[in-house]
């Protein structure tokens, strides 16, 4: 049943130039392009933890490429090839072509190849490792943020942490904050827009305050976020600031970028981004010291219930 399953997918792949040789041998063949740096990465879903047990095997193949190709998106890097592991607890091929029709939607829309993977038995887990170009030196990276850069993200904060909390709860969530949860835009056009204007970069999957955190960090700066300046979509806004603030700051699943440039660029963020069609805001500051400090619309400190989400809690 195993080769079966992995013959289904290999039917439904499309093949393309620089694939030398796809799924069905011990390892793919690739060509990069010549004078191109290879960016990796590599994330594992596992029902329960990173998506409700209930969510529909599109939304999952969707979900488990749309987090890794944010990673390349913060990265400024332009995707190109893909490997997928599935544990499944049965041999089912209606699951399977479920989760390719997300798979293979997104995948389409970004230009990704499908080159090889695995499939197992087992609890419900998918690990997608993605591969992208970009240009030897222009890699958006953590550790270029400077004391007094501006600090930006994309898109709004908060849906995805707001439509999850309505679940726990037992209640229903706004259709809108369901899809933000269920299928993240990863923000490719927005990180490639940016290499070269961007100092430093990240996507926001484990909360704003604890990402940003991570920029900090292996920056040696410290950051000052405005609460009051956090961008909400039509439908978190219709919740009062201080009852939103956890989910847009702490929240997690957001996959927007949150990126630091100079003051000077300000003009040229707005610019390029709009060119991509991506929503911007800026929220705040990089400082000298370190750690990320939120700020109340009085100027007060203010601390929520998390900065963001610890995988191993």
């Amino acid at each position: 049943m195993e080769f079966d399953l992995i013959a289904r997918i290999r039917q439904r792949v499309a093949t393309r130039d620089d694939v030398v040789l796809g799924i069905g041998d011990d390892a793919a063949l690739l060509q990069p392009p010549p004078g191109m740096q290879l960016a990796v990465s590599m994330d594992t879903l596992n029902a329960g933890v990173h998506f409700p047990s209930a969510t529909t095997p599109a939304d999952i193949g969707w979900k488990a490429l749309a987090v890794n190709l944010s990673d390349l998106a913060a990265m400024g890097a332009q995707p190109a090839w893909c490997t997928l592991s599935l544990s499944l607890p049965e041999a089912d091929a209606g699951f399977v072509d479920g989760f390719l029709d997300g798979f293979l939607a997104l995948s389409a829309q970004h230009g990704v190849a499908l080159v090889g993977g695995d499939t197992t038995r087992g609890p419900l887990s998918v690990c997608v490792a993605v591969h992208g170009f970009v240009a030897a030196g222009a890699a958006l990276r953590r550790d270029g943020a400077r004391s007094g850069d501006d600090v930006w993200v994309t898109g709004s904060l908060g849906d995805a942490a707001a439509a999850l909390a309505a679940m726990t709860a037992g209640a229903v969530s706004d259709r809108a904050m369901r899809a933000r949860l269920d299928r993240p835009t990863p923000r490719i056009e927005a990180g490639r827009a940016l290499a070269g204007i961007a100092h430093a970069c990240i996507d926001v999957s484990d909360g704003l305050l604890a990402d940003l955190g991570h920029v900090c960090s292996a920056s040696g700066v410290g950051a000052r976020i405005e609460l009051a300046a956090l961008p909400a979509s039509p439908a978190l806004a219709r919740f009062a600031a201080p009852v939103r603030w956890p989910w847009q700051a702490g929240g997690g699943d957001d996959y927007e970028l949150c990126f630091t440039a100079p003051q000077s660029a300000r003009e040229a963020v707005l610019r390029v981004l709009a060119t991509a069609s991506t929503p911007v805001s800026r929220i705040g500051a990089i400082t000298d010291g370190q750690g990320v400090i939120a700020l109340d619309p009085e100027g007060q400190p203010w601390r929520g219930t998390r900065a963001g989400y610890t995988h191993f809690a």
